[in-house]
């Protein structure tokens, strides 16, 4: 009887083992940057030009994300608040001041990193 104890527990802590490494936090992606800005965001905000946020199509909002520029090695930390973009090839679109900090004002070649999701503060203002 307690062997079988033992098995249960073992598979329960393989299984928690299994979602941990699973988890979109450890997750990398690559592809093209665009930007834009002005508009209303999925989540009712607005994309400001001097706010350090960004679209992803499928990114939790609220979630952090490193973003590289592969030609320029320079990188910013956005967090995702809207949805898209919606072209072919994008896997994010960065507001113009994302886009400066990486040493970009249209299209970049990016890998992105998702560092997580941390609570956002009422009142707390990303732009500049």
């Amino acid at each position: 009887m307690q062997c079988r104890g033992t098995l249960i527990y073992g598979g329960f802590i393989f299984s928690l083992s299994l979602l941990c490494f699973s988890s979109p936090q450890a997750r990398a992606e690559s592809g093209i940057a665009s930007v834009y800005s002005g508009e209303k965001t999925a989540n009712g905000e607005y994309a400001h030009a001097t706010a350090l946020t960004a679209a992803h199509r499928t990114l939790p909002f609220g979630t952090f994300v490193e973003v590289t520029n592969t030609r320029t090695g320079r990188s910013v930390i956005v967090r995702i608040n809207d949805r898209g973009p919606y072209i072919a090839g994008r896997v994010i679109d960065l507001t113009p001041a994302g886009a400066k900090a990486i040493g970009s004002d249209g299209l970049a070649r990016v890998e992105l990193t998702v560092l997580g999701k941390i609570a956002h503060r009422a009142g707390r203002s990303d732009r500049g």
